[in-house]
């Protein structure tokens, strides 16, 4: 019979200890290692393509660029336009005609007629929320959502195990104005929630949100995987930011947007998120030079602020990242960055909410900032959020993924889509796609799967992609792109490969080219219930 003394047996501990340890940890590198990727989808608000640091910008996102350098980068990645059909597409893996997001969301008072501009996901859709909560995952969501202002329509009637955010599209950073109750609306899990009255800011919040539920996963359902879908408002107008954010870019943009336009193109090319075929496209139209503004200490004011509202996203973004590390989640969770559309032209004054006596950010204030500074915002690119053209669809797109991404820190050429990620998603989580919701048989997803990029394999197959919004309409078939502006304007044809910033119409020299993406965009549209334009296309 061996009898240890307490003193002895007391020497072991720290043996003993070390050893179980080493167990645990060999257990819990295994179990991950089997168990499916957390899935983060990042989504900013109205956010142009060179916005941040990895794509060209100036402004300070040191945690998406850590995201870039260790992940991936698309430079022809698109979305659907606008804010709704891009979260439709997003959600369920069709184009927004087909989930009855072709328009923007319907009011919360309103009973439109049922059909492709309903205004709300309709039950021939399944979300991605849906989907892989059915598959094990845990499914939180934080931030805008505005496919469904009902209740009925609500995240958490869309899959969403808990929920915080505006449910409606923008809002004050510091409130719901009085004026927009009505049509603004807050929740946490199914019931209105009403920001406080001192020391709420919106992008903080939906960061603050975020963070606690990945703490609280952590604490009570470790052995599961998450899906988080966090959709900022940021950079949205009106333009609100916190005064230390905003001083960090005093002095920045005294030089104005066309100065701007060719710093961030340079930059671009070094980086090689462009390459040569890229040119700087020429200043819209409708765009002043900045010598002849009169007005420039506003001017300037509105893009520093603009700035700050970026960067104090992506300080957001740096305390999820730190939570992932700090749960020893990181390894393991595929983190996709985008934006729903590119940058905003619209002008909010017609609003009647700003107080001309509050300087531009703060709480009062409810200013956009305008044509000039979007221009800037979709460099090289020209037009807007709601276009069709290059600078309403083209996104930054990162993928970050340490335990499944090769060749980190590379630039894909590869034509991706937003309907791309419900596809991938499911891929990297082995969740099947259902045939039916409710009794209503599924439409099939439209995405492609991303995986084999993350592998290191080129996808190798010409894509075919459509658009419509509002009469904005545009088919992409390999390089070719058909492309119109608005209801009664032309159709224009651009050869993407020679001329990715679409500034040479090549529509009289290859008609037949013409005819045959005009035929199959009439195909694609009488199939998803796409509104006839008023007036004629040549």
């Amino acid at each position: 019979m061996i009898n240890f003394s307490i003193t002895r047996l007391t020497s072991f501990l720290p043996v003993i200890l070390l050893l179980t340890t080493a167990c645990s940890t060999t257990l819990t590198k295994e179990k991950d290692t089997k168990r499916p990727p957390n899935i983060l989808i990042i989504m900013a608000d109205d956010m142009g393509y060179s916005d941040i640091g990895s794509y060209g910008s100036e402004i300070s996102t040191p945690n998406l660029d850590l995201l870039a350098k260790n992940g991936l980068r698309f430079r022809n990645f698109y979305n659907a336009a606008r804010c709704c059909p891009t979260r439709a597409s997003l959600l369920t893996g069709l184009y927004p005609h087909e989930a009855g997001m072709g328009g923007m969301v319907s009011s919360v008072k309103s009973t439109p007629a049922t059909g492709p501009y309903q205004g709300y996901l309709n039950e021939n859709c399944v979300t991605m929320a849906e989907v892989l909560g059915q598959a094990g995952y845990q499914t939180y969501m934080s931030g805008k959502w505005h496919v469904g202002e009902k209740p009925e329509h609500w995240p958490r009637k869309r899959g969403f195990q808990k929920y915080f955010g505006l449910i409606s599209g923008a809002s004050s950073y510091y409130e719901i104005i009085r004026e927009q109750s009505a049509v603004r609306q807050m929740v946490l899990d199914d019931q209105l929630w009403d920001p406080p009255k001192e020391g709420f800011y919106m992008t903080d919040a939906i960061t603050d949100q975020a963070v606690e539920y990945l703490k609280e996963h952590h604490s009570s359902t470790p052995s599961k995987p998450f899906f988080m879908y966090m959709a900022y408002t940021a950079p949205h107008w009106p333009l609100h930011a916190l005064p230390e954010d905003v001083r960090k870019y005093e002095g920045v943009y005294s030089k104005g947007w066309d100065e701007l336009r060719q710093s961030r193109f340079a930059r671009m090319k070094e980086l090689g998120i462009l390459d040569k075929t890229y040119v700087l496209s020429s200043r819209d139209a409708d765009v002043p030079a900045w010598e002849e503004v009169d007005n420039k200490a506003e001017w300037e004011r509105k893009m520093t602020v603009y700035a700050a509202m970026i960067d104090r996203m992506d300080q957001g973004i740096g305390r999820v990242i730190q939570e992932l590390k700090a749960t020893n989640e990181w390894d393991n969770t595929l983190i996709f960055f985008l934006s729903d559309n590119g940058g905003c032209a619209e002008n909010v004054a017609g609003r009647k909410l700003n107080n001309p006596a509050v300087a531009i950010g703060d709480k009062g204030s409810y200013v956009a900032y305008d044509e000039p500074w979007a221009n800037a915002s979709n460099t090289p690119f020209r037009k807007y959020k709601q276009w069709t053209f290059q600078g309403g669809i083209a996104t930054p797109f990162i993928a970050h993924w340490p335990r499944g991404i090769k060749n980190k820190g590379a630039i894909r050429p590869e034509v991706g889509h937003i309907t791309d990620l419900m596809k991938t998603c499911l891929d990297v989580a082995g969740a099947t796609y259902p045939t039916e919701y409710k009794g209503n048989s599924l439409l099939p997803l439209r995405g492609e799967s991303l995986l084999p990029v993350f592998k290191g394999e080129s996808a190798g197959k010409e894509r075919i992609l459509y658009w419509e919004h509002f009469g904005s309409e545009a088919i992409r078939k390999g390089d070719w792109k058909l492309v119109t502006g608005k209801a009664n304007s032309n159709w224009e044809l651009y050869n993407l490969a020679q001329d990715p910033v679409e500034e040479h119409d090549l529509s009289s020299r290859y008609p037949e080219k013409v005819q045959e993406l005009k035929q199959m965009y009439s195909t694609w549209a009488a199939e998803v219930g796409v509104k006839p334009t008023s007036g004629s296309r040549e």
